[in-house]
C-alpha cells in the first residue's frame, strides 16, 4: 500500500511556440533538472503549453461572428468574435446568463466558454486580440508522448494533459484531465470491500483527475511558469484507458 508519492514542477521550461516539440522539450527539462524517469512515473502537462505546440491560437480579428453569435454575445457580455469562436468548438450550447457561457465541448466536456482563454497568451503587439483553443485530440498528444519517451528512455510512464474547470455546484476551478495514457484514468472498485467486509456497489476513482487536480498546485494559475509536473511513487500503469473514458455518458447524466 503507498505511503507517500512525491510531485516536483520542472524548472526552466521556455515559452512554447507553434510547431515547438513538447517530447524534446520534456527531455531536455529533465537533463537540465537532473531528474531520470523512472518506470511509473506521470508527467501531468499544462494545457496550454500543448496548445501552443499544436499551433491552436487564434486571433479574433479573423473571426467574423455569426447573427446567432452576436445575439448570444450581448446576453454573455462576451465579444462577438469569441462567442463565434465557442460555438465553433462546441456541439451544444448548455446554460448561459450575464458573463457565464456553459458549453458541451466538442470532446465531450461539460465547460465554460469550450476551454478558450485569452490568458498567458501571447497577444497582437498591436492590439488584436489571441485565444488559445484546446488541443485537437489530448488523448492522441498523450498517447504519442508516451510512447516516444519510451523509445527515448526505454521506461514506461503516463502522461496526462491538465486543464482547469469549474465545477457546477461549487466556487473555484480545479486541475481535471482532458488527455491521457499509459495508465487506467478510472479505477473500477466496484466489488472491492470497505473495512467492514462491505461491497463497493458504486464506487469509481477519476485518477486522471485527482492526478490533474494534484499537480495544478504547483502549476498554479498565473505567471508561476511551471507548466509540467512530475509525479513518483503510484503504482498505475499498463491500464488502456484515457481522458475520454471519464466523461459520463449522456444518458446517465441527469442535470441536462
Amino acid at each position: 500500500m503507498l505511503s507517500s508519492i512525491t510531485l516536483t514542477a520542472l524548472k526552466g521550461i521556455p515559452l512554447i511556440q507553434p510547431g515547438d516539440d513538447l517530447c524534446l522539450t520534456i527531455l531536455n527539462s529533465l537533463l537540465e533538472n537532473k531528474i531520470t524517469l523512472n518506470n511509473g512515473d506521470i508527467l501531468v502537462i499544462a494545457q496550454k503549453i500543448v496548445s501552443k505546440a499544436e499551433g491552436r491560437s487564434v486571433s479574433l480579428d479573423s473571426i467574423s461572428p455569426s447573427s446567432h453569435a452576436v445575439d448570444l454575445a450581448k446576453i454573455v457580455n462576451k465579444d462577438p468574435r469569441l462567442v463565434e469562436l465557442i460555438l465553433q468548438e462546441s456541439k451544444e450550447v448548455i446554460r448561459f446568463k450575464h458573463d457565464i457561457l456553459i458549453v458541451e465541448h466538442r470532446l465531450g466536456f461539460i465547460m465554460a466558454n469550450a476551454g478558450i482563454d485569452l490568458s498567458n497568451v501571447s497577444q497582437n503587439m498591436e492590439g488584436g486580440d489571441t485565444a488559445l483553443l484546446l488541443p485537437l485530440y489530448p488523448d492522441a498528444t498523450c498517447a504519442s508522448l508516451v510512447a516516444r519517451l519510451c523509445d527515448s528512455l526505454g521506461v514506461n510512464v503516463g502522461v496526462v494533459i491538465n486543464d482547469s474547470h469549474g465545477r457546477a455546484w461549487r466556487n473555484g476551478t480545479v486541475g481535471v484531465a482532458i488527455g491521457a495514457a499509459g495508465f487506467n484514468t478510472l479505477h473500477d472498485l466496484r466489488g472491492k470491500e470497505d473495512l467492514f467486509g462491505r461491497k463497493l456497489q458504486t464506487t469509481e476513482v477519476g485518477y486522471a483527475d485527482e492526478l490533474a487536480s494534484a499537480a495544478s498546485l504547483l502549476m498554479g494559475q498565473a505567471n508561476e511558469g511551471l507548466p509540467i509536473v512530475l509525479i513518483r511513487g503510484l503504482d498505475m500503469l499498463g491500464g488502456k484507458s484515457t481522458a475520454q473514458d471519464l466523461i459520463r455518458p449522456r444518458e446517465n447524466d441527469l442535470f441536462r
